[in-house]
């Protein structure tokens, strides 16, 4: 089963806060996590869903657990009540 694009976005939303609290350019993420840029990118705008290998090393390159990096994701998604834009909707 896949994430609601709900989750996904707010999983971006997370990323990219922990990242900026951190003062780290995707790059550099990047760069600790194995990870391409790109994928980080696209994990941050809400257009990814990461496996959960990949979660782990991105979560890992944010000094976080797995679970610590969906607890924040999950807190953005109750508190910000996000819905998917339409082009995520599917």
């Amino acid at each position: 089963m896949s994430a609601s694009p709900a989750f996904q976005l707010a999983l971006g939303l997370a990323v990219k806060a922990r990242r900026e609290e951190l003062g780290r350019t995707q790059e550099t993420v990047a760069n600790d996590t194995d990870l391409h840029q790109r994928w980080i990118s696209n994990v941050e705008t809400g257009k990814r869903n990461p496996s959960y290998a990949s979660l782990r090393r991105l979560a890992s390159g944010l000094d976080l657990s797995a679970s610590e990096l969906i607890a924040r994701a999950e807190q953005i998604e109750a508190s910000d009540g996000i819905s998917a834009p339409a082009a995520v909707r599917r």
